[in-house]
Formats: C-alpha cells, sequence, structure tokens
C-alpha cells in the first residue's frame, strides 16, 4: 500500500475553503469556524491513513471528506439543550429539569424577557426597587408569612440563612434530620459553609424534646429542623414537631428555621396522597424562618424561597451573599406567575403541571396508553410486539418517596433490532423519548407524556420500525 498516493488525494485546506460546500458552509457559520474544522478533520484523515491498512475504507473516507466537515460543523453548532419527552413516569426527574411551567406561566416570561421590565424599579415611586417587591406580597398572603425573598435553590438558601443569622454561633439539629440531597449536598456540609457550628442531638430514629433543650446555652444561635422529604424512617421513631420546637425557642429566645424541602403548598392527602407538611402549616405552628424549593412540588422554577418574621427575613436580604446568590430576572418572573396560580387552589391543583400529573386519573392514563398501543399496533406490529400494562409512577425529586401512582405503560419488544438499540434510536431523536429498559422491553410510562406528546412518539417509533 503506497500510503503517500493517500496523503497527495487530501485536498489542500486552501483549496477546501474555496469549494461551493465550504463557501456555503462560510456563509452560514463564519470563516473562522469553518476553517478550524476543516484543519481538525483533515488532520483527523491524516491520522486515519497513518494507521489503516484498508485501502477501500481510506478511499471512502477521503471521498467523503466534505461531508463530515458538514457533519462536524452542524454537530458544533447544534444546541445541547432540547426539548424531551419524558416518559419515565417520573414527575419532578432532576435530569430531566424537574418541574414544567404552564404555558401561560412561558408565555409571561416571553413577553417580559423579550423586552424591559421594571425588575428592581419601583413604578410609583419611580426610583430603584426591589426584585423581590414583586413577588414577595403574593407570597406572604398565601403562606401567612411576614415576608419572603428567593435565591438561587434551597441549599443556598439554608446557607444564606445560617450566614445572617448564625454565623459563628451554635445551631441544634436533630440527627435523624443531617440529610444529604442530590450530588452529595450534605446539611452539615453546608452549614459548615455558613460558618454556624452544628450541635447534634437525639439519635438516628428518636430525638426527644429534652434533647434540644438539654443542648441549649448562651451560645446557641437556633434551633433548625430539616423535613426529610427524599426519605423516611419508620418504625421505632419519634421526633419533635415544629410547634414544639417554637415554644422551647421562644422560651430561650432564638428563632426555629426549618427547611421543609419540597415547598408545597396544598394539602396532598385531600387528593389521595400521603400528607405532605405545607408552608402554611410550619408558619402557623411558630417557625421563625421556613426555606424550600421552587422547583419540586412548588412546580415553578429552581429556586430557594425563604418566608418568615420581618426582622429576619429583612436581615438575611441585607446580608452580602444574597447578592452572590439572588435570582435572575427569568427566576423572578416565572416564580411571581406559579404564585398567583396559588390564589386560588382548585386552579393551582388544574394549572400548574406537577400538581396535574400527580392528579391524573389511572382512567385517562390507560385510554391514552390503549390508544397509543392501536396506533403503534397498526404501524409497526409486525416489527414489534407492542402492549399496555398498568404500572406505578413516582413523584421524584426527593418528594414524596414512599407514595406510588397508578398509572399505566406502552411496553415494546422489536423484533427487527434490539430493546437497548431501540432505546439508543429514540433517545437520539430530534425531540428524544427517554423511556425506561427492563426486562428487554422498552417501558414508557404514559403519566408523564404530556398533550400533544403521544402522535410524537408514534411519529417517532413508526419512523424506527416500520
Amino acid at each position: 500500500m503506497e500510503k503517500n498516493l493517500f496523503f497527495r488525494s487530501i485536498p489542500k485546506v486552501d483549496m477546501m475553503m474555496e469549494t461551493e460546500e465550504m463557501k456555503s458552509l462560510c456563509e452560514r457559520f463564519g470563516r473562522d469556524f469553518v476553517l478550524e474544522a476543516v484543519r481538525l478533520k483533515t488532520e483527523e484523515l491524516r491520522d486515519y491513513i497513518n494507521s489503516s491498512h484498508d485501502e477501500e475504507n481510506i478511499l471512502n473516507k477521503i471521498d467523503s471528506l466534505s461531508l463530515d466537515i458538514a457533519s462536524h460543523i452542524e454537530k458544533l453548532a447544534s444546541y445541547n439543550l432540547k426539548k424531551v419527552i419524558n416518559a419515565t413516569g417520573t414527575i419532578l426527574h432532576t435530569n430531566l429539569g424537574r418541574a414544567v411551567i404552564s404555558e401561560e406561566a412561558a408565555e409571561r416570561l416571553k413577553k417580559l424577557v423579550t423586552g424591559y421590565s421594571n425588575l428592581e424599579y419601583d413604578l410609583e415611586e419611580g426610583k430603584r426597587g426591589s426584585r423581590y417587591s414583586h413577588f414577595e406580597k403574593i407570597i406572604t398572603k398565601i403562606t401567612g408569612a411576614e415576608a419572603a425573598m428567593a435565591v438561587n435553590n434551597n441549599a443556598a438558601a439554608v446557607m444564606l440563612i445560617l450566614s445572617a443569622l448564625a454565623k459563628g454561633r451554635e445551631v441544634v439539629v436533630s440527627r435523624g434530620e443531617l440529610v444529604e440531597i442530590g450530588g452529595s449536598f450534605r446539611v452539615p456540609d453546608v452549614m459548615a459553609q455558613s460558618g454556624s457550628k452544628l450541635v447534634e442531638v437525639g439519635t438516628t430514629n428518636k430525638t426527644h424534646l429534652y434533647d434540644y433543650e438539654n443542648a441549649v446555652n448562651e451560645e446557641t444561635a437556633a434551633l433548625l429542623k430539616v423535613h426529610t422529604s427524599n426519605y423516611r424512617i419508620v418504625g421505632f421513631t419519634e421526633s419533635v414537631s415544629v410547634g414544639e420546637l417554637s415554644e422551647l425557642a421562644h422560651k430561650h429566645g432564638i428563632p426555629v428555621i426549618e427547611d421543609i424541602g419540597s415547598g408545597v403548598l396544598v394539602d396532598l392527602s385531600k387528593y389521595g396522597l400521603d400528607h405532605e407538611p405545607t408552608v402554611q402549616e410550619s408558619i402557623q405552628a411558630g417557625a421563625d424562618i421556613v426555606c424550600f424549593s421552587g422547583d419540586k412540588l412548588l412546580g415553578g422554577p429552581q429556586a430557594g424561597i425563604i418566608v418568615g418574621k420581618k426582622e429576619l427575613v429583612e436581615k438575611i436580604k441585607k446580608h452580602p451573599l444574597t447578592r452572590a446568590l439572588r435570582i435572575d430576572k427569568f427566576t423572578a418572573i416565572a416564580l411571581e406567575s406559579v404564585f398567583h396560580e396559588y390564589i386560588h387552589e382548585e386552579k393551582a391543583v388544574k394549572n400548574v403541571p406537577v400538581l396535574m400529573l400527580i392528579n391524573r386519573s389511572q382512567e385517562d392514563i390507560c385510554h391514552q396508553a390503549k390508544q397509543l398501543c392501536e396506533m403503534l399496533e397498526s404501524a409497526v406490529g409486525h416489527n414489534c410486539l407492542v402492549k399496555a400494562e398498568s404500572c406505578e409512577s413516582q413523584v421524584g425529586g426527593g418528594s414524596l418517596p414512599l407514595q406510588r401512582l397508578g398509572s399505566w405503560s406502552v411496553v415494546l419488544k422489536p423484533k427487527t433490532m434490539t430493546t437497548a438499540n431501540l432505546e439508543k434510536k429514540l433517545r437520539h431523536l430530534e425531540t428524544p423519548v427517554i423511556g425506561r429498559v427492563a426486562d428487554d422491553n422498552f417501558i414508557m410510562d404514559l403519566r408523564t407524556v404530556l398533550e400533544g406528546e403521544t402522535n410524537l412518539i408514534y411519529e417517532s417509533i413508526k419512523n424506527i420500525l416500520s
């Protein structure tokens, strides 16, 4: 094999740049971007020729050089973040963006961010205002708190609260509440970063009021209660309520801080689910500061919302870390929109996608699953076994860990390719379909498949398997 002949067959970079294909790409992406790609792909081709002994493959690669360059450029220039179809049945899927916001909230967001807004401008006074003012009033009205603010996530909220109210002093926490959240972030680590000193009381399964009382001294800055939203300890257990903690703390002139986690604002037990403590219940029970996530059961954007006594919230607002952790205009707009849904609880249950998906009836999902099965059976039944099966969904996102929701799935077992290959092809679509593989079947739980997405799934599977 005379490799020098192959090397001489590779067009020079300047000649490649003068071809019609490269000129067209230059018009779309700019000369520098294309030039870099041409250099990269021609160098890769030289490396391949140098290492390969397959003449036919080498010739094919030389012939397809222009196509390889164009494909490389298109891939580099394409967006990585995509809308996906969540067919996993996990409503708050952390990897898939957690809470979905409503069409109305998205439209309002679009309207406000495509122009200027009064983000930090007081229209009444004609001077600088606060970005918290746009949603503070509605949050306090709904939760019963005196004041409110928000930062970029709930871990940041906990750190900011402790930095502002307890730096250099002791904070008492039950051992059974030293939780770890996603990404290995742990309450003790967050506390250490805040500069407060962790004082553990009780045991993993049992903590009594006297445990807290025995730990309180002149160095105690606060009592911290952390709701174990992403796991449950069952059996021989005991914990202290927020009300009991508040009575003890106020006797000693210190605040109770509660990290309530998922931030639910409606009593889910009314809708047949396990009871999850609401923000309103914590405020009514006497908690001085409550923080919670925006993108979990609240159904909004990622945020850490802080509510509570005005004096304490104002102190937190003035802390230097607040600016570093503050929310942007996108989050402020989305938060205001989602909280407005909760003015009317029945409206929230219907309009907030997270609550709507949790409350979807099995009958509705069953009808959707059987309809999709009939469509797929007709189109690809000769190439794939298709059936509808009952299944169980989960809330996810560290919320209601023991709750299982009856649902229906569409189960596929392809005959013309492996199940793993079908899953991969669906994952690499322009609008990826994300399901799960079990027992060599591809399973799509339709609880989390949104309106209008069933037809997209049908078209995608039909194109792959027909």
